[in-house]
């Protein structure tokens, strides 16, 4: 991404030197020709031009910084071609009225006399230089809008050809043989206890199972889902765990329809059971939090232990969220894990949709 982003700033940088120098150029080069029996000097078209092009290149190139700032080609809405707008006006009186003082003190260091500044220089000016950045902004926006379209397009393509090679990963993680080995016997201690306990466990490990083939064929499943899915993991593990494994969950109950890629929820909570909690001698807590701040939706799952323990496969399941994130929603979402207070904290913000 860093090369890429260099690689976009020479171009612009090369394209814009070149844009106005070659318009800078043919606008003192037609001065000059057609003014040749003046009294005006050629310099003072070389100097006027040198500052034309200084200022359009200086000027348009904050214009492109503002409309970065305000997130513009991704953002076209009217409160931000307002914004525009109002940029446009304002960048071209600074414009105008530099160029023209300007002139003035170089019209009269060359030739010792004043520059008549007249209603019709002062519209010519005008107009020329709005249309130039007009046109300017008109090209910038639509370079920016065919780049991102590409842009998308490769990542729908990327999207699509991990598509089969995910779903495999994912199943690969879903129908975890280990897990399935082992609370097939604790529930068969289990049936020794409580048959109908077991009973019960055997319907949430067939839940789960049905879950984990079902959600191959989608790309988004609702929270309510999710939940019911890490309550059987929880308690399918509790079997195992028993009083060591401690767990609780706040859910936004107005966020229960909304939709998240599938597993997410489950993964961390798998990943804080077997990395966390079943490390510590005296096991620990697991905490659910959904929630959202408007503009995202906040996925957070904590668990008792440290980062320090973190296995190679803790870093590959991490690592696969990260890039699952990133084919899904770009830079929009994000992952972090950090540890606070012999507590590790997984957290996980997505666009809301």
């Amino acid at each position: 991404m860093a090369v890429s982003k260099k690689t976009n700033t020479i171009i612009f940088w090369i394209l814009q030197i070149l844009g106005w120098g070659l318009l800078i150029t043919i606008n003192t080069w037609a001065e000059i020709y057609f003014k040749q029996n003046s009294q005006i000097q050629a310099v003072y078209f070389f100097f006027e031009g040198l500052a034309f092009l200084i200022l359009g290149i200086g000027l348009t190139t904050w214009i492109r910084l503002y409309l970065k700032r305000i997130n513009f080609v991704e953002n076209q809405t009217q409160k931000n071609y307002i914004k525009l707008f109002i940029v446009y006006i304002l960048v071209g009186l600074v414009f105008i009225i530099t160029i023209i003082t300007y002139s003035k003190l170089a019209f009269t260091s060359i030739h010792d006399e004043i520059l008549p500044i007249t209603a019709r220089m002062i519209i010519l000016t005008s107009v020329n230089i709005y249309i130039y950045i007009f046109f300017w902004i008109l090209l910038y926006v639509a370079i920016k809008s065919i780049a991102r379209m590409q842009r998308n397009k490769m990542d729908r393509l990327r999207l699509e050809a991990s598509l089969k090679e995910s779903q495999l990963n994912t199943l690969k993680g879903q129908l975890n043989p280990h897990f399935m080995f082992n609370s097939l016997n604790n529930i068969r201690g289990l049936m020794l206890e409580d048959v109908s306990k077991s009973r019960e466990m055997l319907t949430r490990l067939s839940e789960m199972l049905r879950y984990s083939l079902n959600v191959n064929k989608v790309d988004a499943i609702q929270i309510e889902q999710e939940v019911e899915t890490v309550a059987n993991y929880v308690a399918l593990s509790k079997i195992q765990l028993e009083d060591r494994l401690q767990y609780e969950q706040e859910v936004d109950e107005s966020l229960l329809q909304v939709k998240i890629p599938p597993m997410i929820l489950q993964m961390l909570v798998e990943n804080g059971i077997k990395h966390g909690v079943s490390a510590q001698k005296n096991g620990g807590k697991i905490k659910l939090i959904v929630t959202d701040n408007n503009q995202e939706i906040i996925l957070q799952v904590n668990n008792t232990g440290t980062l320090k323990s973190e296995t190679d496969s803790t870093k590959i399941g991490v690592d696969n969220i990260k890039k699952r994130l990133e084919l899904l929603y770009g830079e929009k979402a994000t992952f972090i894990l950090k540890e606070v207070e012999n507590e590790v904290q997984a957290v996980i913000k997505i666009p809301v949709s």
